[in-house]
């Protein structure tokens, strides 16, 4: 097949979208299928590309891949961490994305036999509906994690959230704004559920927004999980008995308003008044991470909060935790998401401290990979690590978790899925070709 990408994150940048595609592509390159990538020139995670990516990748460059992939580099638009700057840049990358495809696959002869459109960003899913119908050739769209859902946060129907339509402000310019932006959110709610009702196939890494999907009209919504290279991920070893004092908390990951990461270091602060010997490492990138760093600071918390760290350092500090940290808000939509990262955490055979709800938590008790509370649960955790700290073998390394991936999550099960759906879509699609000609 000739298989088409529109991404907005591409390796080298490192993330958990680029890592999933990256992982998938390598497979269906192996596999002898043709894949070209459009993607913005590498600007993540801080909005503008390094000294070393500006030298290395253009705007409007074809690139050869790591994997033997074909890369068009596209325009992006500098930004903050805000969702306007990200959302305008977001567009920028997809309108250029779109000349540039059209040009590249002018002739009939060259085009893609099927287009993957993944959100976010959600215009990516605009430009793969445009190049699909333009082309005849079907649409996969890809929704990881529950898109739109994240950012419009409403009802299936797509009305105004009900904290902004019963807002009470003295000030009306702010109520009216609250109100508009409510409507706004429920507009691109509905537009989204159009675009994903247009494509011949939708892709979710879970089930439960799978189900919420069909709610919405979708016609047998795919599942393929996030997942990871299960020979990449080292399985840990217990410590030695008397090895260190302390219990040895561990996050990796995202430091945004969605993890709710308050509640690590509150608790470390109240386990360190009780006296329990604890030290929290959080490691990774996001607008929380400053605040979190002077909390911490605040409270005499025994927590570090660390810039991100290369992939190949990650096996070291995984090495050193004695349990694993995956933490989400209880919104509503995060009870149909997975954080891609827990399959990794899995893999190493470490106790997972798991703050979760819906799927995520389900996945973590079938995996009898540690234990799980409600998300922010303070109390509930303040007791877990108390319990952890006086009896160390509750944290023991467990086989369960891996077992579990290599069932479920490994990215070689992954990459047969993806493929024998694409090649259903696309013979499908021929054979709906050949009917209507007859």
């Amino acid at each position: 097949m000739r298989i088409l990408l529109i991404t907005h994150y591409y390796a080298p940048e490192f993330g958990a979208p680029q890592r999933r595609w990256s992982a998938l592509i390598q497979r269906f390159v192996a596999a002898g299928h043709q894949v070209t990538v459009a993607a913005p020139v590498p600007h993540y995670p801080s909005g503008r590309p390094t000294a070393q990516q500006r030298r290395d990748h253009r705007v409007g460059a074809v690139e050869r891949g790591e994997h033997g992939e074909t890369v068009v580099r596209t325009a992006y638009l500098p930004h903050r961490s805000d969702i306007g700057t990200r959302t305008a840049d977001h567009v920028v990358a997809a309108a250029d994305s779109l000349r540039r495809l059209l040009s590249r696959f002018a002739r009939p002869g060259t085009r893609p036999d099927v287009v993957i459109a993944t959100a976010p960003a959600i215009p990516s899913l605009l430009v793969g509906r445009v190049l699909a119908l333009h082309w005849k050739v079907p649409l996969v769209a890809e929704m990881r994690d529950a898109w739109p859902d994240l950012v419009t946060h409403v009802g299936p129907a797509g009305a105004v959230p009900v904290e902004l339509a019963h807002a009470v402000s003295p000030d009306p310019l702010r109520k009216g704004l609250g109100l508009l932006i409510g409507y706004a959110k429920g507009a691109v709610h509905h537009t989204v559920t159009h675009w994903q009702q247009g494509a011949q196939t939708v892709v979710t890494t879970t089930g439960r927004f799978a189900e919420v999907l069909r709610e919405r009209g979708i016609a047998e919504p795919q599942v393929v999980r996030n997942g990871t290279d299960l020979d990449g991920v080292r399985a840990q070893d217990d410590h030695a008995p008397g090895d260190h004092p302390e219990l040895r908390c561990l996050y990796l990951g995202n430091m945004g308003r969605s993890q709710g990461l308050d509640t690590l270091v509150r608790a470390a602060a109240r386990l360190r008044d009780q006296g329990v010997p604890i030290e929290v490492r959080m490691i990774g990138h996001g607008v929380e991470a400053p605040s979190l760093a002077a909390l911490a600071h605040e409270l005499g918390a025994p927590v570090q909060v660390l810039p991100r760290i290369e992939h190949s350092d990650v096996e070291e500090q995984y090495a050193w935790a004695d349990t694993v940290v995956v933490s989400l808000r209880g919104w509503a939509p995060f009870a149909w998401t997975v954080p891609s990262k827990l399959y990794e955490l899995l893999a190493t055979r470490r106790h997972v401290t798991a703050l979760l709800d819906g799927e995520a938590a389900e996945v973590v008790r079938e995996a009898g990979a540690g234990d799980v509370l409600a998300p922010q649960d303070e109390d509930a955790l303040v007791r877990l690590w108390g319990r952890l700290a006086a009896d160390r073998s509750l944290a023991a390394v467990r086989d369960s978790g891996r077992a579990w991936v290599a069932e479920h999550a490994d990215d070689d099960v992954l990459a047969t899925r993806y493929l024998g759906l694409l090649e259903d879509v696309v013979l499908g699609e021929a054979a709906k070709g050949r009917t209507a000609g007859a």
